[in-house]
């Protein structure tokens, strides 16, 4: 099994979550702070299915 690189737009969303998860942890903002820890793991979900997936 080899890892490979992930499209553009995983990564991007994946990127996106993950900074709006760490964002919401940090600062009080009333829809981002409450799904902050779901967003972070989205994030993270996104990048790992994205490196171990191929096409995806």
């Amino acid at each position: 099994m080899k890892p490979s690189a992930p499209q553009k737009i995983t990564w991007i969303i994946g990127l996106i979550c993950g900074i709006l998860g760490i964002l919401g942890h940090f600062a009080q903002i009333d829809f981002i702070s409450e799904y902050s820890f779901v967003l972070l793991m989205v994030g993270f979900i996104a990048l790992a299915l994205g490196t171990t997936l191929k096409g995806i």
